[in-house]
């Protein structure tokens, strides 16, 4: 029971990162561009206003994705209950892996905004 706790929580991490940072994104994000945190791509780093459309973009997809995955997490853990660590930590795995890619998959519908709303250079279209 100890393992499905500890495998439950971790499952919870990238969720409730996702959901926390959306909204912080949502609020403003960090003021200044920087290399160390932030939604940091070439794209998104061009300029203030760049920066300020990828969070507010970004902190969008993120709340949401967010709370979709709060569910499809819990839910594939609970069928693990009480069937052993091997299941448990195979049904846990699997979730991180799906969370993962839903996090990495979240960085393209931002770009995508990105390029259709600025030029190569920054510039508002």
């Amino acid at each position: 029971m100890g393992f499905w706790i500890y495998m439950l929580l971790m499952d919870m991490l990238i969720p409730i990162t996702m959901l926390c940072f959306g909204c912080y994104f949502l609020k403003g994000g960090p003021k200044d561009i920087n290399g160390v945190f932030g939604y940091r791509t070439n794209m998104s780093m061009k300029n203030r206003d760049t920066w300020e459309f990828a969070h507010r973009h970004s902190g969008r997809i993120w709340r949401a994705l967010g709370l979709m995955l709060l569910p499809v997490s819990i839910v594939p853990m609970l069928f693990a209950l009480g069937k052993g660590d091997n299941i448990a930590g195979t049904v846990g795995g699997i979730v991180c892996a799906v969370q993962l890619l839903v996090l990495i998959g979240s960085i393209f519908p931002t770009e995508r905004a990105l390029r259709k709303n600025f030029d190569r250079e920054g510039r508002r279209r």
